[in-house]
């Protein structure tokens, strides 16, 4: 028994050096992606932006973000990640340090596209190396968790800390975060990717494409549902009558509701309850998009709202720990930050599209993200029954 806790102690400080490196990076990259609604105002005010011109600010960033997995297929096993992080670091600070001075439009929206490339840049690092460590559904669980810790955080804080301040005070401060990161890179093995490229190269090999078309398409197809009816939440309760107060709360709750899933599936980590898991959390989530329809009341609603969340968050950290089994990390979790970029992108705009169409009615979004649940989930299980093959 001594032996075999000797044996298991370096990797277990290993995984906590890259668990410390996650809950970092994540919070704080990702407030890049959660400031939108606190600096919207701000920009509006400093630079007279037309909302087209906002919404194409906020699009382009999260664009940025996805795009960073297209070169990072050139240079992910070929630089050591340590001093990849160290330089993608540095253009974040660099960027929002620069955005707090810029008075151009067209020159902020350079500067936050390059920033947020960057940001992405990290990402795809961060996906990555969760998916090496020993416990994948942990590392992903903290991924999670401590976004949504940040998100809410901002949400409570940023508004009442920068009341009088410029939109400039908002990107110092991101700086200032970016460089408390700097202190935790050195907690990773820069070298894992470069080490291990022959097996991997080896593994990717037996991975069949229809096995990992279906993982990507899970990703995607789960965003693309995800996103369509989150962001449309607070019209599903308004069109019903509900006041926009108690729609509020009811949103609030369902944010912490996100938060304690993704604790639970953080503490439970990578277990053989896994597909359990998977699909107890993906029939929540369908049915949470079932009690929508049909302009439901508040109390059928909140219930809705809180099953909806606690079940995305529930589901994502074994969604891509699964996507990490199909060749232990490497392109294949590159390439689920462009599913998950794309999904984001794709879900809000096509719902907006069929709420239109449909003269203001909500059941062609629910009904298209209801199908997406269910394909997603569908897509999960043929990965998984052909991994126990």
């Amino acid at each position: 028994m001594t032996s075999l806790l000797k044996t298991a102690m370096p990797t277990r400080a290993s995984d906590r050096g890259t668990y410390t490196y996650v809950a970092v990076y994540s919070a704080v990259l990702y407030t890049v992606l959660l400031i939108a609604p606190v600096v919207a105002g701000k920009l509006i005010q400093q630079f007279g932006l037309t909302p087209v011109q906002l919404g194409g600010l906020f699009s382009l960033e999260l664009g940025a973000f996805s795009l960073a997995t297209v070169p990072a297929y050139l240079w992910l096993r070929r630089i050591n990640l340590r001093t990849a992080s160290y330089l993608f670091t540095a253009v974040v600070i660099a960027g929002n340090l620069l955005s707090g001075f810029v008075d151009s439009f067209p020159l902020l929206v350079a500067v936050r596209f390059v920033t947020s490339l960057a940001a992405g840049s990290i990402t795809v690092i961060l996906l990555t190396l969760s998916g090496k460590t020993s416990n994948p559904s942990r590392a992903f669980g903290i991924f999670v968790v401590f976004q949504l810790a940040m998100g809410a955080l901002i949400l409570a804080v940023f508004p009442a800390l920068f009341a009088g301040a410029g939109v400039s005070a908002i990107y110092w401060t991101l700086a200032g975060l970016g460089v408390a990161c700097l202190v935790v890179v050195n907690r990773i093995d820069g070298e894992v990717l470069r080490r291990e490229v022959p097996a991997a190269a080896a593994a990717r090999t037996k991975v069949p494409l229809a096995k990992f078309v279906a993982g990507l398409a899970a990703v995607f197809l789960f965003y693309v549902a995800l996103s369509g009816v989150w962001s449309f939440m607070a019209q599903i309760s308004a069109a019903a009558g509900t006041e926009l107060s108690a729609t509020s709360l009811v949103l609030s709750v369902a944010t912490v509701a996100g938060i304690a899933s993704a604790l639970v599936a953080t503490v439970l980590g990578d277990t053989p309850r896994r597909r359990l898991y998977l699909i107890a959390g993906y029939l929540g989530m369908a049915l949470s998009v079932a009690l929508l329809f049909g302009a439901p009341g508040l109390i059928q609603f909140a219930v809705a709202a809180v099953i909806f969340k606690f079940a995305w968050t529930f589901i994502l950290p074994y969604l891509l720990s699964t996507l990490a089994d199909l060749s232990g990390g490497g392109h294949v979790m590159n390439t689920t930050n462009l599913m998950i970029g794309g999904g984001f992108a794709v879900g809000p705009v096509l719902s907006g599209a069929l709420i239109q169409s449909g003269g203001g009615s909500f059941t062609g979004m629910l009904a298209l993200s209801l199908a997406g649940v269910l394909a997603s989930f569908a897509c999960v299980l043929l990965v998984q029954r052909r991994r126990a093959v």
